[in-house]
């Protein structure tokens, strides 16, 4: 029996966020299915990719110091600074390096959906999370498009997501809230509220910016190829091999339409 929430479902899923997933991995990113996986409630760091990838962008690194560095950065997570000290650690090339930003593509990148983030009885959960390094320094929320209402809904549920103090380590944690309803920009609304938006972290009030691209170029170019087996395993994660033959996904897949701007592999 298909149901109106079933519906509703299938249509976001359908025209957003699936094929938003979908265009990540051919971007570079590596889908991770959250069955079976181990993070940190605490900070939603997944410690094994971190290990890994540190271990890795790191030669001859001893592992009880990534170890500690771990501990380290759950620390540095509990300050009031809006993450200026995880910040720092995270663009730091001097030392032990988070990120290699000399050599970009020796990093791991992954994109897991609905991760709950939480804290006692509060929780959120983002559509979809970017983590560089194991460590969740992007969400994405994504809403179907001409749905001003909803729309606006979430776009304050994301604005007054992090005055809760409850959530401050995943305040400090994240670089890049991005808000989509995959829809092209409509300069001439006195609300923007179409196309894609992102914003820095903030405990008050978000600022949030558009994206203007400086040149123009075709971004086909930039993506990787998707085996139909990859796009099977990401349906079935998420039960929703049902609609791989709808013609309204198929478009979005072909037609690469569905667009969200974030740093490519």
């Amino acid at each position: 029996m298909i149901t109106n929430k079933n519906i509703t479902k299938f249509t976001e899923d359908t025209r957003v966020k699936i094929p938003t997933i979908l265009h990540l991995i051919r971007l570079g990113y590596t889908y991770l299915s959250l069955q079976g996986q181990n993070w940190d409630k605490e900070t939603n760091i997944f410690p094994e990719i971190f290990k890994t990838s540190i271990a890795k962008i790191n030669a001859n690194t001893n592992p009880d110091d990534i170890t500690r560095l771990l501990k380290d950065v759950t620390l540095l997570l509990d300050n009031e600074d809006l993450g200026r000290a995880f910040f720092e650690k995270l663009t730091d090339r001097s030392n032990l390096k988070f990120i290699d930003f000399e050599n970009f593509n020796n990093n791991s990148f992954h994109v897991v959906t609905e991760l709950t983030y939480e804290n006692g009885d509060e929780e959120f959960r983002p559509d979809i999370t970017l983590l560089i390094n194991g460590m969740p320094l992007v969400f994405i929320e994504v809403k179907k498009p001409n749905n001003r209402e909803g729309i606006l809904a979430e776009r304050n549920r994301i604005n007054e997501r992090f005055q809760n103090p409850k959530f401050k380590r995943f305040a400090n944690i994240t670089q890049f809230m991005i808000f989509s309803n995959n829809m092209k920009y409509d300069d001439s609304d006195s609300e923007l509220i179409q196309g894609v938006f992102y914003a820095s972290s903030a405990y008050h009030k978000l600022k949030f910016n558009y994206f203007r691209e400086e040149e123009l170029f075709n971004l086909t170019t930039l993506l990787k190829s998707l085996t139909d087996s990859y796009e099977l395993a990401v349906l079935k994660d998420n039960n929703l091999e049902v609609i791989r033959t709808s013609p309204e996904f198929q478009t979005k897949i072909i037609t690469g339409q569905q667009i969200v701007s974030v740093p490519h592999c």
